[in-house]
């Protein structure tokens, strides 16, 4: 028999609880509204004569009254006129608490008066309305908890604060299985063996092997860390346990150590399990932190979750999965053997991990016969299994909105463009700031074709973007290179050279006085880049030296003040080298384009015209002027945005 259990409380429980609460409030409004408005009403309908008056007919026209009844009990006097209707009721005075003065005024005028007490039902009342007020609250609590005891989790539900929110399936039926996990085939091996341990572990104890108590995905985000859980939810055929990280932690003191015994608790009772947490990060940070102290909430948990996965008490079969993007901020001692016992990264796919993903994803997709995945995959470097995903996902969008029936590659460009750099606008009307956009674009387009070292163009264009991206103009990156990292000195010159392409045709063209600020980003990547060079390559003339290393965020448990790993002298002589070589790189790009001023001039008019040149077409003209061969778009190059 297959069961299915949650303790997580439901948004269905919490709107009828906030509807109840809102009905009670409104009958309590309206109840009190009632009691004050009722001896309003009554006051209103009264035949009633002021104290004042009263006095004056008591000292002149006394004849007119034929009886007066005072009632001290609710301080009214009732005055009977002569030749008044009997049916009629008497005229009402209220009356002060000490009346000396009317029953005086009384005795004077010789009026027949009685002073008669009637019963006090005030008090009464006021209890009536009281208790009335309390069983309408009353009735409200029991509507609540009755719908409590109906929710998922039964009663009580709302008062266990430490109890572990961690969704449980007995057999979890996620719809996915390894075969819908594509393009990280290492780290689908590794989990695989997992499974393979929980379904038949004589396979691995014949041999003296024992189950990894845990294994941590570590990746950048959308390379399928999840997916991975939900696979092997799908796969191993056992009790699974998912909740994230951020669930364990609350403002209240213990509540996130109790939910992490209480999690353990019942992972134990239903060995052998899985339990997968993601976004660990969020309460396995290191511990130690140099603000407030270590004493808190957050801490007391990790130390929990330690204990639990590693303590005196052992958790047989229980298997921990975790998923996070920030392995370097996990505290050392979640990291080590004998709590994770494996650390399985997911990087990005390779070209035939992405055109696998791009297959699973396109079972569902209506492609034309023209499209080829091989050539996606090729034009996405760099892209994750999410980032393919949304690109198929956005195409088909695209061919829908186009009212066509099947996708075709000029959706997937737009898709990629889309997703790259930005959406299209409407195109810009010619004007001076149109030519001028032409300029520099086509100063970065030149120089990728001409410099021997640059990667080639793959298309410029000036159809403005969403984000202030008037024009672009995009390479082929190697897709070797990248995954490589191994970048040569001649490669970063060119891509310097490159990219201050666009700041030189300006200055060239309209003069100094004229340049713009959309150079920029490109002045920005270029000190960044020669930095590195200098800093952190050796690629300069201070040596073989590394003055910095990686860049790290700050976080709570390391250093706030980042320490400074050479002299200012040294600093200084850094500043020159980086100054030097974009210098250097920027005469180059001045030259080359004040040599080929009137191919310039001919590419933008063509820019101006088409708004959009291919690489190809583009080096062809290149070609035709110069008189010599320029490098070629190839298969082994994939477009990427600069």
């Amino acid at each position: 028999m297959k069961i299915s259990r949650t303790v997580s409380i439901t948004s269905s429980r919490s709107r009828s609880n906030r509807v109840a609460k809102g009905i009670i409030t409104l009958l309590w409004v309206a109840a009190q509204g009632f009691m004050v408005s009722v001896p309003a009403l009554a006051n209103n309908e009264r035949n009633t004569l002021s104290y004042s008056q009263l006095i004056e007919k008591l000292e002149g026209n006394s004849d007119d009254i034929e009886r007066v009844e005072v009632d001290p009990a609710q301080q009214v006097a009732r005055v009977w006129l002569k030749g008044q209707d009997k049916n009629k009721p008497p005229q009402e005075v209220n009356l002060f608490e000490a009346n000396p003065e009317l029953i005086a005024k009384l005795r004077d005028s010789g009026v027949d008066y009685e002073i008669r007490k009637t019963a006090d039902n005030s008090a009464l009342v006021g209890l009536m309305a009281n208790l009335f007020i309390f069983m309408l609250l009353l009735g409200g609590l029991l509507l609540i908890l009755r719908r409590s005891a109906n929710a998922p989790g039964g009663p009580g539900q709302a008062m266990n604060f430490g109890k572990s929110r961690a969704r449980f399936q007995m057999e979890a039926k996620t719809g996915v299985t390894f075969d819908d996990v594509a393009g990280i085939e290492e780290a689908k091996e590794e989990l695989q063996e997992v499974v393979t341990f929980l379904k038949k572990p004589e396979k691995f104890t014949a041999v003296g092997a024992r189950i990894p108590k845990g294994v941590l995905l570590i990746g950048p985000p959308g390379t399928g860390k999840t997916l991975l859980a939900k696979a092997i939810a799908g796969e191993a055929g056992v009790p699974f346990f998912s909740i994230s990280g951020s669930e364990f932690v609350e403002m209240f003191v213990g509540v996130g150590a109790s939910r992490v015994r209480d999690l353990f608790k019942k992972a134990k009772e239903n060995a052998p399990c899985i339990v997968f947490i993601d976004e660990i990060d969020a309460v396995g940070r290191q511990r130690g932190a140099g603000i407030g102290g270590g004493n808190d909430e957050r801490e007391q948990t990790l130390n929990q979750l330690l204990t639990e996965m590693d303590g005196f008490e052992g958790n047989t079969g229980v298997i921990i999965i975790a998923a996070t993007n920030r392995p370097d901020v996990l505290d050392s001692a979640l990291l080590r053997p004998g709590r994770f016992d494996r650390q399985v990264t997911v990087d990005p796919p390779s070209y035939k991990g992405r055109l696998q993903i791009l297959e699973v994803h396109a079972r569902n997709k209506k492609l034309d016969t023209e499209v080829s995945l091989e050539g996606i995959a090729r034009r996405t470097p760099g892209f994750a299994g999410a980032d393919l995903a949304n690109l198929l996902n956005e195409a088909a969008i695209l061919t829908a909105r186009r009212r066509k029936d099947e996708i075709g590659m000029q959706e997937i460009d737009d898709a990629i463009d889309r997703i790259t750099i930005g959406l299209s606008l409407t195109p810009l009307l010619d004007s001076k700031k149109k030519r001028l956009i032409a300029y520099h674009e086509v100063g970065h387009a030149l120089l990728m074709t001409l410099l021997k070292n640059s990667d080639p163009l793959n298309k410029v264009t000036i159809i403005p973007r969403s984000g202030g991206v008037g024009g672009f103009a995009q390479q082929a990156f190697n897709e070797e290179m990248i995954d490589s990292g191994l970048y040569t000195k001649a490669w970063m010159m060119d891509r310097i050279t490159m990219s201050l392409g666009g700041r030189a045709a300006e200055d060239v063209v309209f003069g100094p006085s004229e340049i713009t600020a959309g150079a920029s980003g490109d002045i920005k990547a270029v000190a960044e880049l020669a930095r590195e060079m200098v800093t952190r390559y050796g690629m300069s003339d201070l040596g073989l030296v590394a003055f910095e290393g990686a860049g790290s965020e700050v976080f709570l448990g390391r250093s706030l003040m980042p320490r400074s790993e050479y002299s200012e002298e040294v600093a200084t002589q850094i500043d020159n080298q980086v100054r030097e070589i974009a210098k250097h790189c920027y005469s180059e790009a001045v030259h080359l384009i004040r040599e080929h001023r009137p191919l310039v001039d001919r590419l933008v008019d063509l820019l101006l015209d088409q708004e959009t040149i291919e690489g190809d077409q583009f080096r062809q003209l290149v070609a035709e002027y110069t008189g010599e061969p320029v490098q070629a778009y190839t298969k082994e190059t994939v477009p990427t945005t600069t």
